[in-house]
């Protein structure tokens, strides 16, 4: 096999596939940041309505905000944990479905960034081992 034949068939490295893994590590992070924001604000308000409750005529249960955050954050946490996962396998170039996984839940947290992250990851997939 000659020179020009060796060159032909190795796959050129793109940009793509370490744009898409920034791409999603970032919307992941942002994600777990948000996740846990919104259950500390859930928690809080319940403190909150727990300590000055008595205030509210005829509230008892205090937790209202708990539930409705809890069911809000941790889907997000777990989608943030997954767009940070596919983020390093993109950035390294290994396990293109997991790395498509990671882009399709950071379409879930923030969606224009997961699309741009999808194309470049579907886009790659020659590049990847």
């Amino acid at each position: 096999m000659n020179v020009n034949t060796a060159q032909s068939l190795e796959i050129k490295k793109t940009w793509k596939p370490k744009t898409a893994g920034i791409i999603d590590i970032n919307v992941g992070c942002l994600s777990l940041i948000a996740a846990i924001g919104i259950f500390i604000f859930g928690v809080a308000s319940s403190l909150i309505l727990g300590l000055f409750g008595g205030m509210l005529a005829g509230a008892t249960n205090y937790s209202y905000f708990v539930g409705p955050a809890s069911a809000i954050a941790l889907p997000l946490f777990a989608l943030g944990v997954l767009a940070i996962i596919g983020g390093i396998f993109a950035l390294t170039r290994k396990m293109w479905t997991f790395a498509l996984i990671g882009s399709i839940a950071a379409l879930f947290c923030a969606a224009p960034f997961g699309i741009a992250a999808i194309i470049f990851t579907a886009l790659s997939k020659k590049e990847f081992e």
